[in-house]
C-alpha cells in the first residue's frame, strides 16, 4: 500500500473549473479563492491551473493579455453544438489561466445576468461549460488528476465524469449553497445524460434539474468553507434544501478554511492606498481615513466611527436586518460607507438613505478593486450582518486593516472573530447571536461605546491586526486531501 501511495514531494496535477476568477474585477470571496489558493499550491510545487469562461469583461481588459491556443473542439448541448475555443493566460502570480470561449454564450455584460435577473439560458451556458472544460482536461498533457470544481456552475463536472467513466478524482467545494443551479426539469435534456441519472439517485431534485445536487452525489470529496458552515448546511435552517443530500453524503464532506491572500490585503505593502501602516504606526490608517470621506464628498467633522461594508447587496449579506436600522445609525455622530452591487431593492433602499443624509453615508454601487482597499482601510468598524457567511473573508480583510468587526455569530465568522469580553478582557470584535434587527443595532451601540474609550479601542485593533489567517494552512489541507484521493485511486489500480 505504501508504494501505491503517492509521496507529497511529488508534484500534483489540478486543474481547478470555476465560473469567477481572476482577471474578473468583481467583489466575491469566491474570485480571491481562485486567485490565492492556485497560486499557494504552485508555491507548494505541483502543476495548477484554472479553466474560466472567457466573458467579454476578460476580453476587454487591457490590462489582461491572453493568446489563442488554436483549439477548438465541438461540444453538444441538448441538440445543438456549440464550438468551444480555448484560450490561455497567466495570473499575476504566474498560475496558468485556461479561458473557454463562446461568445453565444459569454459574450454579455454579466456573469450569470443582469440588473439582478439571471440569464434564461443559464442551463445551457454552464452545461456547455461543464463539457468545454472536461474537454480541456482530456487534452491538458500531462493529465490532471485531480478536478476541483467550485460552485454549481461546476457542479456537473463530476457527473459526468462518472456517467464517462473518465479517470479524474473529483473535488467540489461549496461556496454558497443557496445558489444550486436550479432549473425547470425539461432543462435535462441539455445535459445529454442518460434518463437515469434525472432520479432521485441523480441531478433531479423535486422535479428539477438541480446541479449542486448532482456535484454532492458524485463528487469524491466536497469541501465547505468552516467547520461551523460544515454543520449547518447539514440542518435544515441553512442547508437551503439540500441538507438531507449533504447529510446522506457527510462521509465525505470536510471543511477547510480559507484564508486571506496577504500579498494583495496587507496594509503595510499596500500599493492601492493613499497610504501605508502598521500596527504599530497607524497614521496611514488616519490618512486612508480622510482620504476616503474626502473622496465621498462625507464629513470629515463627527468623531464617532466610520462603519462601513464592502459586500454583495443582497438578502444573504444580512441587508433586510440592516436597512431597517439606518435611520437610526445615521442620525448619530458616525459615517457610513457601502460598497458593492446586488440586489436592485435594497441598493433602492440605499440610494434613499445617502439622499437623506448625504453627508454621513455614501453608497457605491459600482465596485473596483482599489476601492475596495481603500474602504477597509478608512473604517473603523466594519458590518457583517450575514444571514450566511461560510467563510468569513471580508472578516479578515478588516481585522487586518483595524477595522473591528460587528458581526453575525454564523459560518466561518465564529472562527474567525473573537468576541469582546471586558470581564476576562479578552477578543476584539462584537458577535451577534440572533438574526435580527435589534440585536444587531445592540451590538453596534456597544461598539459605539468601546470606539469611545480610545486605549481600549487601539488594544482591540491592536489583537485584531496581529490575527494571521494565511493561505498556506488551507492549501496544506488541500493538498492532504488531494493526495488522499489520488493515493486511493492508484492503490485501486494496483
Amino acid at each position: 500500500m505504501e508504494d501505491a501511495m503517492t509521496n507529497i514531494e511529488d508534484p500534483m496535477r489540478i486543474l481547478m473549473i470555476s465560473a469567477e476568477g481572476p482577471p474578473l474585477l468583481h467583489a466575491g470571496a469566491l474570485i480571491d479563492v481562485m486567485d490565492a489558493l492556485p497560486h499557494e499550491l504552485r508555491e507548494r510545487g505541483h502543476e495548477v491551473a484554472v479553466a474560466l469562461p472567457f466573458y467579454r469583461e476578460i476580453r476587454e481588459n487591457p490590462a489582461f493579455k491572453e493568446e489563442d491556443t488554436g483549439v477548438t473542439v465541438d461540444v453538444r448541448v441538448g441538440d445543438k453544438i456549440y464550438i468551444a475555443e480555448y484560450l490561455q493566460g497567466h495570473t499575476a502570480s504566474g498560475v496558468q489561466l485556461f479561458f473557454i470561449r463562446c461568445d453565444e454564450f459569454f459574450d454579455r455584460d454579466g456573469i450569470y445576468g443582469e440588473h439582478g435577473v439571471a440569464y434564461e439560458d443559464n442551463a445551457a451556458r454552464f452545461i456547455f461549460f461543464s463539457k468545454a472544460a472536461l474537454e480541456l482536461a482530456r487534452r491538458l498533457t500531462p493529465t490532471p488528476q485531480v478536478l476541483h470544481v467550485h460552485d454549481w456552475p461546476a457542479a456537473l463536472v463530476p457527473v459526468y465524469i462518472k456517467a464517462h467513466r473518465l479517470p479524474f478524482a473529483t473535488v467540489l467545494t461549496i461556496h454558497h449553497i443557496a445558489e444550486q443551479g436550479s432549473f425547470w426539469g425539461l432543462d435535462f435534456r441539455l445535459t445529454n445524460l442518460h434518463e437515469r441519472f434525472f432520479t432521485l439517485r441523480g441531478v433531479e431534485f423535486f422535479g428539477k434539474l438541480n446541479f449542486l445536487k448532482g456535484g454532492i452525489l458524485f463528487a469524491d470529496k466536497i469541501t465547505t468553507v468552516s467547520e461551523r458552515h460544515r454543520r449547518e448546511i447539514q440542518t435544515p435552517e441553512f442547508g437551503c434544501g439540500l441538507d438531507s443530500v449533504l447529510r446522506e453524503n457527510s462521509h465525505k464532506l470536510t471543511a477547510i478554511l480559507h484564508g486571506a491572500d496577504y500579498t494583495r490585503w496587507n496594509p503595510e505593502t499596500d500599493k492601492l492606498l493613499p497610504a501605508t501602516y502598521t500596527v504599530d504606526d497607524l497614521w496611514g490608517k488616519q490618512l486612508c481615513r480622510g482620504a476616503l470621506l474626502n473622496g465621498l464628498r462625507l464629513d470629515q467633522e463627527p468623531r464617532g466611527p466610520v462603519f462601513g461594508m464592502v459586500t454583495r447587496v443582497v438578502s444573504e449579506k444580512g441587508f433586510d436586518i440592516l436597512v431597517p436600522l439606518l435611520d437610526r445609525l445615521l442620525t448619530d455622530d458616525v459615517r457610513l460607507v457601502i460598497l458593492g452591487e446586488g440586489d436592485p431593492t435594497f441598493e433602492t433602499a440605499l440610494a434613499v438613505a445617502t439622499r437623506k443624509f448625504p453627508t454621513k453615508f455614501a453608497y457605491r454601487r459600482s465596485y473596483d478593486e482599489k476601492s475596495a482597499h481603500v474602504f477597509e482601510a478608512g473604517m473603523d468598524i466594519s458590518l457583517i450582518p450575514s444571514r450566511f457567511e461560510p467563510a468569513g473573508l471580508s472578516a479578515m480583510f478588516s481585522l487586518k486593516y483595524g477595522a473591528l468587526p460587528v458581526a453575525r455569530a454564523t459560518g466561518g465568522i465564529q472562527e474567525i472573530i473573537e468576541d469582546y469580553d471586558p470581564v476576562d478582557d479578552s477578543g476584539y470584535g462584537f458577535l451577534c447571536y440572533e438574526y435580527s434587527t435589534e440585536a444587531f443595532w445592540d451590538e453596534i451601540k456597544w461598539a459605539k461605546e468601546v470606539y469611545r474609550d480610545e486605549k481600549l479601542w487601539a488594544k482591540l485593533r491592536r489583537r485584531a491586526m496581529t490575527r494571521n489567517f494565511s493561505w498556506a494552512t488551507a492549501a496544506q489541507r488541500y493538498e492532504q486531501l488531494y493526495l488522499e484521493l489520488i493515493g486511493e485511486r492508484e492503490e485501486a489500480a494496483a
